[in-house]
């Protein structure tokens, strides 16, 4: 393990607990404990999972004169979301896109009441800060939280380990977000996650954030979970990984996002546009694009991973596509990707072609996600 590597809050611990570490976004990160990526993934299916996610970006945007609403349209500025419309309380998910209307980051922003949470994928963390800096100012002051770690506690049996130190978590809803105190700590907590499973994202000073750790992993039904597993559950729920299945060469309308871009900032709407590529996006709400992220399902037990190729036929015949996720589910129990492919081979049920070691296998076209989500409503 490179020394260069950042460390999280908890690396003591991920070691003290047998994690398998790796590189990943310029931090070490566990990839799995001794258990094993299918035992964490199935773990955070029936029971519960903590993971840790402190390399994401925690960034404070606050009205420099206290008017949020001021704020929320200068996010606006940057984000083809409705922020305005965020109520306290809540929590939308967003991207940051450029003047072609790729996206540059997918992000989550948070209604603190008088303040905006903003989290960032850690790979872009600088850019974001950066672009949040210019896109936002003179309405907004910016400020990475860099001492703040960040947890997720996944599973069914999430809010009934977690009500054990914060009972007042029974009482929130799917992207409910808030500020409170787990066994005397104050914290941000969000009902969110990225398993599509119930759960909560915690954010917590550094210098607690083992003490909470270790209070969640004395509990019976949690487990320690780390990369490989996080990939697979977040595959099986049909989300995106910023850097494969999304990147600045992916609009919202080939990504299949057109749900996370409100009716007020679409054509029409009362703050229709004025986000970077706006043109762009909005043209495509309008007439489609030329390609579009689907979900596949191989024939047989071989996942189809990142990189493969897609062909409309067996032999012959140009390229149609790519797939840029792959994995066996562990709950699906079957093979599972998402890739992209030209719109006309898009209808769920189509069936084409991945090149798998040279030989093309079948694949088919399919709902996405491949596992139900359960979130709470």
């Amino acid at each position: 393990m490179s020394d260069n590597l950042l460390r999280t809050p908890l690396f003591s611990l991920h070691e003290e607990l047998g994690a398998r570490m790796v590189p990943f976004a310029g931090y070490a990160m566990p990839l799995q404990y001794p258990a094993g990526i299918m035992a964490e993934h199935l773990q955070t299916r029936v029971h519960a999972g903590l993971f840790d996610v402190s390399h994401m970006g925690q960034v404070a945007v606050r009205p420099v004169d206290g008017e949020m609403t001021r704020a929320a349209l200068a996010l606006e500025r940057i984000v083809p979301v409705d922020v305005v419309g965020l109520k306290p309380g809540r929590q939308r998910y967003a991207f940051f896109t450029n003047d072609q209307g790729g996206i540059l980051d997918d992000l989550m922003i948070a209604n603190m009441g008088d303040w905006f949470l903003v989290i960032v994928n850690a790979a872009c963390r600088a850019q974001d800060i950066a672009l949040m800096i210019a896109g936002l100012k003179p309405d907004c002051s910016v400020e990475w939280l860099e001492d703040r770690a960040l947890l997720a506690l996944q599973g069914p049996e999430a809010e009934t380990v977690l009500a054990r130190f914060m009972p007042n978590v029974t009482a929130m809803k799917f992207m409910d977000a808030r500020q409170s105190t787990f066994d005397g700590v104050p914290v941000f907590i969000s009902r969110s996650g990225y398993t599509g499973e119930d759960g909560f994202e915690i954010s917590v000073p550094s210098a607690q954030a083992e003490q909470v750790a270790r209070a969640l992993l004395e509990q019976p039904d949690v487990m320690p979970v780390g990369l490989g597993a996080r990939d697979s559950l977040r595959l099986e729920g049909g989300m995106c990984l910023y850097g494969s299945d999304l990147d600045e060469t992916t609009t919202p309308v080939e990504g299949a996002l057109e749900w996370a871009v409100q009716k007020v900032r679409r054509r029409g709407g009362a703050r229709e546009g004025g986000f970077p590529g706006s043109d762009v996006v909005l043209a495509q709400f309008e007439n489609g694009a030329s390609r579009r992220r689907v979900g596949l399902v191989p024939e047989g037990r071989a996942p189809v991973r990142h990189g493969a190729p897609l062909f409309a036929q067996s032999e012959g015949g140009t390229q149609i596509g790519v797939v840029t996720s792959g994995a066996f589910g562990p709950q699906a129990k079957a093979p599972v990707s998402m890739g992209y492919v030209e719109t006309a081979y898009a209808p769920v049920g189509t069936k084409i072609f991945a090149e798998l070691r040279g030989k093309r296998v079948p694949v088919t076209v399919a709902v996405m996600p491949f596992v139900q989500a359960r979130f709470k409503r």
